[in-house]
């Protein structure tokens, strides 16, 4: 059985890390997550309205050479030279935009280039006025019709090699994850998935890896309060009888 990962996802605006999309600035912390080697990998996302700029390629290499896990690295991806952009700057893997499920050459085009194992498609999801969910774009600014399984399997069957949901709703709420539909669309598909969006205390996250499919758990806000919040999570985890990398 696959170990289960901890996952800390830092979003950055101009070169300056804020804790959630609901824009909290934390100028204290920018870098120093390198220090936290019991994470197991990274996300690093630029929501700057100028993709690509110097100051997001510094960060992005600045993390690649300071820490040893996995980097991943999102924010504006449309074609294969911004993949070539953020890898040949030290990502691992690349993240892609939900905005992007209208696009799957692109997403064909990456994974033949560098392998399913580099890509991770980003599903961002939305209730509708139906309280039923679909796919949301531009930041979770627009509501499309597309279903979040028609958006994994078209992603899948293109080259995405793991699925990150994120529910728009629960971004930086400290509530906890949407286990319901986390658990109804992990278990339809054979993929890794990551989830994030919610994570406010240590039983968040063990809830998400102990009732859903769920193979990495994603979150924003609660690794900012302290340099020993990543240790004290595994430690309350492995407690809780979940297989996690120590």
């Amino acid at each position: 059985m696959l170990k289960k990962r901890i996952i800390i996802s830092l979003t950055f605006l101009d070169g300056v890390l804020f804790r959630t999309k609901k824009f909290i600035p934390d100028y204290r912390y920018t870098k120093n997550f390198v220090g936290l080697w019991s994470i197991d990998e990274i996300i690093l996302i630029d929501i700057s309205e100028k993709k690509f700029s110097t100051n997001f390629r510094e960060i992005v290499n600045y993390f690649s050479k300071n820490c040893f896990v996995p980097i991943s690295v999102g924010g504006g991806i449309s074609k294969v030279e911004h993949a070539d952009d953020y890898f040949k700057n030290g990502a691992d893997k690349i993240i892609l935009g939900s905005k992007l499920i209208f696009n799957q050459e692109i997403i064909s085009k990456i994974s033949l280039k560098y392998g399913s194992q580099s890509i991770i498609q980003s599903i961002d999801i939305k209730k509708n006025e139906n309280s039923e969910y679909n796919l949301a774009i531009n930041s979770g600014k627009e509501l499309t019709k597309i279903k979040p399984e028609n958006a994994i399997k078209s992603s899948l069957e293109n080259g995405a090699g793991e699925i990150l949901i994120n529910n728009i709703d629960f971004d930086g709420s400290l509530l906890g994850y949407d286990l319901g539909v986390i658990k109804n669309l992990t278990k339809k598909f054979n993929c890794q998935f990551l989830a994030l969006g919610g994570a406010g205390n240590w039983d968040h996250i063990s809830n998400l890896l102990n009732e859903t499919e769920t193979s990495a758990a994603c979150t924003q806000n609660i690794f900012h309060f302290t340099d020993e919040s990543i240790n004290s999570a595994k430690k309350y985890l492995k407690k809780k009888n979940i297989l996690i990398r120590i």
